[in-house]
């Protein structure tokens, strides 16, 4: 077999893991499928890695590369231009592939010229090699509607010509690499996952991963940039600020503003909100809400009986869908005022995110780490197992938080709920999900905005 094309494109991405780059590359080497040409690229270690790589230069499928420190979407890139494959896959310098990774999704790819993506389940193992759990995705061929869950950035084989019709990654980014080409990605061509376990990804307290405030708003610059770069027809969005007689947070001052105004002042700095609507039967509320903005926002009288505990907002909805006002509106977003963090960049990207993987709702999230547990009459029994060695996508928990409850009005009002057929989410910052409602979280957002006015200063 003539081996000077190769089919495959495998780049190890290494920056100082010296420990691990050995067991990365032999991972490679000794696969089950051998038309490959393996690119290392070591993105200016300050280790001994490069000593490591030396002794593979001689090697006549390796290809190495030495560069300054680019970060991880640069290398990426120079990975791309270098690559003869037909197919391309990156193996992070800490993480190993199972003997037959490359010929098992080679495979797939080869079955579907429409195909342009696939990725595996996995192994998660600690810094020695001791195989923790194992991750088991959704079945993308039979349970996925809603394309809002990427596949891992590495270890993904990815069809060449495809990605750089997409214009390969975007290098303004230093992280969520994934992320980035799988927005693209999703929009022009169609991806699919492998149901087996092809690759050992490694969990040590230097992965990116563990820093969850710049990934989220790397998410949000990554959406934000797409509905820009493609002109995407974003819905006419309404926002409902819905506040119950008595309901004394909303009056409540925080720093000197109330909770409601600082709610409404993030609706109103947002350019994807086309109306602001407060709904309350509480006079005391349309006083301030008239006097303090006038016509930039709308204060509707709510029925007292639709404010009652156990009534649900969509009938706050059909009273508003019948509006003349609010006819011409795509969208509407409920909106709690207990949470006085949710930023604007949060609400545009409940926006953003609804449009790019056409959702009909959206909720806003935090996933759940812990374990859960409920009693059964014999004691404490864990809920799904969660200490089970084989952890399902289907069965990863997320908490509603953060007060953010979008949908389509016209859908909504035909499935008789906010909530309704294919449900996006975002996931929120720690920050954003407290939610004022005792008085001890009162006073972590009171520490919390007083810390933000002194950075303000200094």
């Amino acid at each position: 077999m003539n081996y000077s094309t190769p089919l495959v494109t495998v780049y190890i991405t290494n920056y100082n893991y010296e420990k691990y780059i050995e067991n990365a590359i032999e991972s490679v080497l000794g696969q089950t499928m051998q038309n490959f040409e393996l690119i290392i690229i070591d993105d200016g270690s300050k280790d001994n890695s490069r000593d490591i790589i030396e002794r593979y230069s001689e090697h006549p499928k390796i290809s190495i590369i030495y560069q300054q420190n680019k970060g991880l979407n640069i290398t990426n890139n120079v990975a791309l231009r270098a690559s003869k494959g037909k197919y391309i896959v990156r193996l992070d310098a800490d993480d190993y592939f199972t003997e037959d990774a490359l010929e098992k999704m080679s495979s797939i790819l080869e079955e579907n010229d429409t195909l342009g993506l696939v990725f595996p389940d996995y192994f998660i193992v600690d810094s020695e090699n001791n195989v923790v759990s194992e991750i088991r995705r959704h079945d993308f061929e039979n349970e996925v509607t809603i394309l809002d869950q990427p596949a891992h950035g590495a270890c993904t084989m990815i069809r060449v010509e495809y990605m750089k019709s997409v214009g390969g990654y975007d290098e303004s980014y230093t992280c969520q690499d994934g992320y980035e080409l799988w927005v693209k990605f999703i929009s022009k061509f169609k991806v699919t996952n492998i149901k087996e376990t092809l690759f050992y990804y490694r969990r040590h307290n230097a992965n990116l991963t563990n820093n969850e405030d710049r990934i989220l708003s790397t998410r949000f610059k990554i959406k934000e940039a797409f509905v820009e770069n493609e002109s995407l027809n974003l819905p006419k969005v309404m926002a409902i600020v819905p506040i119950r007689l008595g309901y004394n947070l909303a009056m409540e001052r925080l720093n000197g503003t109330t909770f409601l105004d600082y709610k409404i002042q993030s609706l109103l700095e947002s350019k994807k909100i086309d109306l602001v609507v407060v709904v309350s039967s509480d006079k005391t509320i349309k006083k301030h809400v008239d006097s303090m903005y006038g016509d930039s926002v709308c204060f509707y009288d709510r029925p007292s009986k639709l404010e009652r505990i156990n009534v649900s907002l969509f009938q706050t909805l059909l009273m508003l869908s019948k509006e003349p006002r609010l006819a011409s509106m795509d969208c509407a977003m409920f909106c709690s005022l207990n949470y006085p963090f949710v930023s604007e960049e949060t609400i545009n990207d409940a926006v953003n995110t609804l449009t790019i993987f056409k959702a009909d709702s959206l909720i806003s999230v935090r996933p759940e780490n812990n374990k859960f547990f409920r009693h059964t009459g014999q004691g404490m029994q864990a809920i799904l197992q969660q200490d089970k060695f084989t952890k399902l996508e289907r069965e990863s928990l997320y908490k509603y938080s953060g007060g953010i409850l979008l949908g389509n009005i016209k859908s909504a009002l035909a499935a008789g709920k906010i909530v309704h057929g294919d449900v996006g989410h975002i996931v929120i910052s720690e920050k954003a999900s407290l939610n004022a409602e005792s008085s001890f979280e009162k006073g972590i957002c009171r520490l919390l905005m007083e810390k933000n006015e002194i950075e303000a200063k200094s």
